[in-house]
């Protein structure tokens, strides 16, 4: 552990700024809680109204609090937080938690005077975790450096090795509190907040060095790291631990309650619904599952080809068929339903069962759905299930439990089952364990070093379409025969070595969109026709800047797809993929995958592309998605470019199948300089 990581979850001396000596008061609770759930190392009150707080000897100010100090809680007002932050860096305290709220989530003046803390902190070499932020807990180590009123609960705290990541703070109560009730423990539940500094993937890469945890889960309302939660999400595969996420926003409303919450920034969903995807991490899409997936994914891995499918072995027919429907509405088919309903819950008969289950090559899980037995006994109902998961290991196993049974549900979670209250969570999850997979591995320097050099020529802001077709032919998408030419008169000298009929289209940067301007002639047959069509567009285009004029040769093929890269605000770059030119409009909306792809993911982002057009259907020929998928891999490896920020090939002509494909058009928007930027990387 960093320190850094032992500053923030493991401190021994603790400063208090702003605590009250009246407990009944919110700023009075973190003392109450850290000694009341068994803090032994040294408080610090600071406040210049009291001798005492508590029972604990108060400091004026932090410069008469004596000696080293690890953690500052600030629980001051917001107006007061800089002044607080300041003395923070005289002491040369490496880490401070900031309770007030009024600051990015309440507006401009908020998000200004964030911006003065954060630049206080760094000036002073302090680490910040915050504002609006409710507090962490460490329950090994006794640290319930938190106001959460979920502390009220009698000690000990449920430990456990899950560790939580929560942009909401009173979401950490009630995880704490629901996981306790289905008898699951924590390592670390830390609330993040604004996250005006420390963010989610910055606890996240420390805890991946965490020995106490083995799952990292994260309540995420946006994300504002991308980068550094995909390096940090790949840290904890690394060391082997998983990472579980439930992501707010899917739709508008939530994803307004974001903003107005913590400040956050929306994005489009499907855009982190594939980063989550590319970093390894295990999204979940019901509440209750985040609480109750974590054993499933406890010192496991990804399934190398899992066949969505389920073995299920139930005691109760009826809730059976409530789970293996939910798990239908996710792709996920039941191999086998054995119902022991007439056989009764012996656990010899359970276990025999489930051991069958757990051996079945046709299914990837197996799944125990227990009916009123799991109320009324306990022991017996969920014997056989024990005996099960110690006698044949190797296969995720699950339990649902159709009655409210808390001590059935605590028997299991103690043996590291993962036991569910809802059909809904156990599909959810199961679907979620099978969705799972290895983080993708950065792109090879070698692989653009050519791209960057073509990027790097680039004149403005935005590519001319020549200097964007250097790019793409430099990542390795085939950009076909063409000819740059200034004017008619150069056009005769090389006529001899184009392919009529030609494309013409005149060449600037002003101009992205090149049909609306009327800078593009199709179809033209002879160099005649197009000296005219190039004077034409030189007198129409009067007043715009040219490089000059580009006559490509009419090309043939299945379909056009438009193949794009940008940087998405929240899941960073990513690669879409869908129908181009006049079929755009009328189709689904594009694909979308993290980049950088490998050619599996290319493969899978071609399969779930609306290219309908390119599949052989009614019988239309067969596109080559072979090559398309290639050429999908080439336009990730942008990804390694922070250079550019946007980049599309609309459309991208695609051949008949084994004749490969060929970019007719292309953009590259360069990315403006990011200052500030701070990502888990820059740790110590």
């Amino acid at each position: 552990m960093t320190s850094l990581a032992r500053a923030l979850f493991a401190p021994r001396r603790i400063a208090l700024v702003g605590a009250s000596a009246d407990a009944s008061r919110l700023t009075a609770r973190a003392q109450i809680h850290l000694r009341r759930h068994g803090f032994d190392g040294d408080i610090l009150p600071i406040n210049p109204g009291a001798e005492t707080i508590l029972g604990e000897r108060a400091y004026p100010s932090l410069d008469a609090a004596p000696g080293p100090i690890d953690h500052a809680f600030i629980l001051v007002g917001a107006e007061r937080v800089e002044e607080a932050v300041a003395a923070c860096a005289r002491r040369q305290v490496p880490v401070a938690t900031i309770l007030a709220d009024g600051f990015a989530e309440a507006g401009a003046a908020g998000a200004a005077r964030q911006q003065r803390v954060l630049a206080a902190a760094r000036a002073g070499g302090v680490r910040l975790l915050g504002p609006n932020c409710i507090g962490l807990i460490n329950v090994p180590a006794r640290i319930a450096l938190s106001v959460n009123a979920v502390l009220a609960m009698e000690p000990p705290l449920p430990a456990g090795r899950t560790a939580l990541i929560s942009h909401s703070g009173s979401l950490i109560g009630a995880i704490l509190s629901r996981g306790a009730a289905r008898g699951l423990g924590y390592s670390v539940l830390a609330a993040t907040g604004n996250e005006a500094d420390l963010g989610a993937a910055d606890l996240l890469a420390m805890l991946a060095e965490d020995g106490g945890t083995d799952v990292i889960a994260l309540y995420l309302e946006t994300i504002r790291d991308p980068d550094g939660l995909r390096a940090a999400a790949a840290r904890a595969f690394a060391a082997g631990k998983a990472v579980i996420a439930y992501k707010l926003g899917r739709s508008a409303a939530g994803a307004a309650m974001a903003v107005s919450h913590t400040g956050a920034v929306a994005g489009a969903d499907a855009a982190v619904a594939a980063l989550l995807a590319a970093s390894g991490i295990a999204r979940l899409d019901d509440f209750e599952a985040l609480i109750e997936a974590a054993p499933l994914f406890a010192k496991a891995r990804p399934l190398a080809a899992p066949r969505r499918a389920v073995s299920v072995v139930t005691t109760t027919g009826g809730a059976a068929a409530l789970v293996v429907d939910r798990l239908g509405l996710a792709g996920i088919g039941a191999a086998e339903v054995r119902d022991l309903t007439l056989a009764g819950t012996r656990p010899d008969r359970v276990a025999a069962a489930l051991g069958a289950a757990v051996a079945d090559p046709r299914s990837d899980a197996a799944v125990a759905v227990i009916g009123s037995s799991a109320q009324f006994r306990p022991e017996e109902s969920v014997a056989g299930v024990l005996r099960a998961a110690a006698d044949a290991p190797g296969k995720p196993l699950a339990a649902f439990l159709a009655p409210d049974a808390p001590e059935s549900a605590r028997r299991l979670a103690a043996a590291g089952i993962a036991c569910f209250r809802t059909p809904e969570a156990a599909a959810d999850a199961l679907r979620a364990r099978l969705d799972w997979r290895a983080p993708l591995p950065p792109v090879d320097a070698g692989d653009v070093a050519q791209a960057r050099a073509a990027v790097g020529a680039i004149a403005g802001a935005v590519a001319d379409e020549w200097e964007a077709r250097g790019v793409f032919a430099a990542l390795g998408v085939t950009t076909g025969e063409a000819e740059l030419v200034a004017d008619p008169d150069a056009l005769a000298r090389i006529a001899a070595r184009l392919r009529f009929p030609v494309a013409l289209k005149a060449v600037s940067a002003a101009l992205p969109h090149k049909t609306e301007a009327g800078a593009v002639a199709l179809g033209l047959g002879d160099p005649a026709a197009a000296a005219a069509a190039m004077r034409e567009m030189r007198a129409r285009l009067a007043g715009v800047t040219l490089r000059g004029f580009l006559l490509m040769p009419m090309e043939r093929g299945v379909g056009e797809v438009l193949l794009g890269f940008r940087r998405d605000p929240q899941a960073g770059p990513v690669v879409v993929l869908g129908a181009g030119g006049v079929l755009a409009e009328l189709m689904p909306p594009p694909a979308i995958a993290a980049a950088p792809l490998a050619a599996a993911e290319a493969r899978r982002l071609v399969e779930a592309a609306p290219l309908a057009h390119l599949r052989g259907v009614r019988g239309r020929e067969r596109g080559d998605l072979a090559a398309l998928a290639e050429a999908v891999v080439a336009v990730s490896r942008l990804a390694a470019l922070a250079e550019v920020a946007e980049a599309e090939i609309n459309p991208l002509l695609v051949r008949r199948e084994g004749e490969g494909v060929v970019a007719l058009d292309a953009l590259v928007v360069r990315a403006e300089e990011r200052a500030g930027a701070r990502s888990n990387r820059d740790l110590p």
